[in-house]
């Protein structure tokens, strides 16, 4: 016997949870896998600065902007004279390109 709210688990001759009285079932509920979604992201901006990187991640959680820099870690970006790119989703992808105009790192129109 189980009980579908605290997945507390009883033996037989048990009805009711002794933790929070919800009735108990027979068998143990089949667990809820966490639905995926994919987003196609696009590029927008790269750069080699930490800084520019911690700024931009500021500003775009402010506007409430999914993004994700690739190759943000700092040993890649010294050492291995690699760069951050800025991914955005592509349906904000335009708002994006304008913040990063609006700061100075893109060029404006």
């Amino acid at each position: 016997m189980f009980c579908p709210k605290c997945k507390s688990e009883y033996r037989e001759g048990f009805y009711k949870c002794t933790d929070c009285g919800t009735d108990l079932v027979a068998e143990e509920p089949p667990e809820l896998m966490e639905e995926v979604s994919y987003v196609n992201l696009v590029e927008v901006y790269s750069t080699y600065q930490q800084g520019d990187i911690a700024f931009i991640k500021s500003v775009l959680d402010g506007e409430g902007i999914t993004y994700y820099f690739a190759g943000e870690s700092s040993i890649m970006l010294v050492a291995g004279g690699a760069y951050a790119r800025l991914l955005v989703k592509v349906e904000e992808a335009d708002r994006a390109r304008e913040i990063l105009r609006e700061l100075d790192f893109l060029e404006k129109n």
